[in-house]
């Protein structure tokens, strides 16, 4: 289990992903090397699994994002289905789901026209694909690592 301090050093390292062991250390009030030893444990134990850049998608030119369910009509189409997600940069997220579809996505496209040829070009004519649903998002108000590390209490370990 997570103590304070861990849970500390993932609230910042989420907001300052490139702050240096040095100044992590005097936020925590311990050493450079001891805060840099905690981090490599996080990671060792798959708490910390990478780190990456936040982008801003829109500077890039893809200013449309959207969510998209579908079904598919037997599982012998997940791989297909699969090996699309990896294949086509424009899903950004994927999720196996239960309820009343299978999978739910996020995408992100230049405008509707790119959305358009995405959707009935390349995924609508996989095999198995049905009941394609779009969702096109106007704004964002909560994004990805901007979770409260504190008001997760719950972990795997203390559920057994």
């Amino acid at each position: 289990m997570q103590d304070i301090l861990d849970q500390k050093i993932l609230e910042i390292l989420i907001s300052q992903g490139r702050i240096t062991w040095a100044e992590l250390g005097n936020l925590l009030g311990l050493s450079a090397p001891a805060s840099a030893d905690r981090v490599r444990r996080m990671e060792e134990k798959g708490i910390i699994k990478g780190y990456t850049a936040l982008i801003n998608h829109k500077s890039l030119g893809y200013s449309l994002m959207a969510f998209v369910t579908l079904s598919l009509s037997h599982p012998k189409h997940k791989q297909r289905l699969l090996d699309f997600v990896k294949e086509y940069p424009e899903v950004q997220e994927c999720y196996h789901t239960l309820g009343c579809d299978d999978y739910l996505m996020k995408i992100r496209c230049h405008h509707t026209e790119h959305l358009d040829l995405f959707l009935n070009e390349n995924l609508k004519i996989l095999p198995g694909v049905s009941n394609v649903k779009t969702t096109i998002i106007l704004s964002s108000v909560k994004e990805p690592n901007s979770i409260l590390i504190k008001k997760m209490a719950v972990t795997s370990e203390n559920l057994k």
